[in-house]
């Protein structure tokens, strides 16, 4: 195990009817708040009148930035930074899923930048502080309740990049998983990928010694296997929405990398599929994961594959190495089939034209070799997305 500083700074508050801290919790820090928002499923769920009850019942002003796209935009950013300055907000407050959560940690990192905030996002320019911000998570998906990255897209460049700060860590963020109810089955469906996907970035590694996170992390991936499904076939299912939704967070705020050298490898890879298409990030991880497995496997990396077929899928150990590695990837592709995801390049309408401009960019992105449990070269990142067509 490698040597790592833990800190998780954010306060969770889970379960149902915990946004009546709301006002409380906002008040430690600001009394004009930014609220962010995307498609309007806030308002069908009645989410939005309780904030808002909330924030009058406070004497919290507060101003909308509504309409976050899936991948949220650096254009998006620009606007809430505009309305920030000029109404002199203290803290905004992310209402939604990852989307909305990366585009307000942005605004808040820009607000105190006086550049383009692309320029944070690409490394160009240095974060300093940030508005404070909060979140109420209505999708189990992202994690970024919980964290101090976020994801953010450039259309104009062709970009999704990642990006980090301590400062854009949100300072509480509310969990009701009564709130995940209506979230559309394909939208469900993605989110169980994504964070299977983030589990795995921080399991599928050459760290040696790091026992309990890999048990940690393969507690994360059974939960999953087992609610996934049952979210989708019992949408008010408490027992698998709540599940799904603490998983989320557990995935991706650290507990699973700290002591481990997780560099991350399909995600860069799908990143580049959404920057170019717009397509749905958890249905690229699903197109992408289960050709990445076959492409890695070796007999440096067999034995991981023999560790998670054991432990997660419960194949019998006294089978031939590969013939557990391979059954196992053959399980995930087959999890990933029965949620309804797309599992080819094909499905969702991508073709070979732009394959070897992806790649590059993968590589180019990633300053080289991307990944680090078996690192990929441009052709090895093309090959990939070959097999996945």
């Amino acid at each position: 195990m490698l040597n790592f500083n833990y800190s998780i700074p954010t306060q969770i508050l889970f379960g149902k009817d915990q946004i009546e801290a709301l006002g409380d919790q906002v008040k430690k820090y600001g009394s004009k708040v930014l609220l962010v928002y995307g498609g309007g499923s806030i308002k069908k769920i009645g989410v939005y009148d309780k904030v808002v009850e909330i924030f009058k019942a406070n004497n919290i002003a507060f101003w909308e930035l509504g309409g976050i796209d899936p991948n949220p935009r650096i254009s998006s950013v620009r606007e809430g930074i505009k309305i920030c300055r000029e109404k002199d907000i203290d803290f905004i407050l992310a209402v939604g899923g990852g989307s909305t959560i990366d585009c307000s940690k942005t605004i808040a990192a820009g607000y105190y930048y006086d550049g383009d905030p692309w320029d944070l996002v690409t490394g160009d320019a240095e974060i300093e502080k940030a508005l404070p911000i909060g979140t109420i998570v209505t999708i189990a998906a992202t994690g970024s309740e919980m964290n101090s990255g976020a994801v953010i897209t450039n259309p104009e460049t062709n970009q999704k990049l990642v990006y980090g700060h301590p400062a854009i860590a949100p300072k509480f963020s509310i969990l009701d998983p009564t709130y995940t109810f209506t979230v559309p089955t394909n939208q469900t469906a993605a989110g169980v990928v994504d964070i299977i996907s983030h589990t795995f970035e921080n399991y599928f590694t050459r760290t040696k010694g790091a026992y309990l996170q890999d048990r940690l992390a393969e507690a994360v991936l059974k939960t999953c296997f087992t609610y996934g499904k049952t979210a989708i076939d019992e949408p008010k299912n408490y027992e698998a929405r709540a599940n799904l939704m603490w998983a989320s967070s557990l995935a991706i705020n650290g507990l699973l990398a700290f002591g481990k050298n997780a560099i991350w490898s399909m995600h860069p890879i799908e990143h580049e599929l959404s920057a170019y298409y717009d397509i749905t990030h958890g249905a690229g991880l699903a197109i992408i994961t289960p050709p990445w497995m076959e492409y890695v496997l070796d007999d440096e990396t067999v034995d991981k594959f023999v560790e998670y077929g054991v432990n997660v899928w419960d194949i019998d150990k006294t089978k031939d190495k590969y013939a557990i590695a391979h059954e196992a990837i053959d399980k995930t592709r087959e999890y990933f089939r029965s949620l309804g995801v797309p599992l080819t390049l094909k499905e969702v309408g991508i073709g070979e034209e732009k394959l070897e401009d992806m790649a590059k960019a993968v590589i180019e992105h990633s300053n080289g070799p991307v990944g680090d449990f078996k690192p990929l070269n441009y052709e090895d990142v093309l090959n990939i997305y070959k097999k996945a067509l």
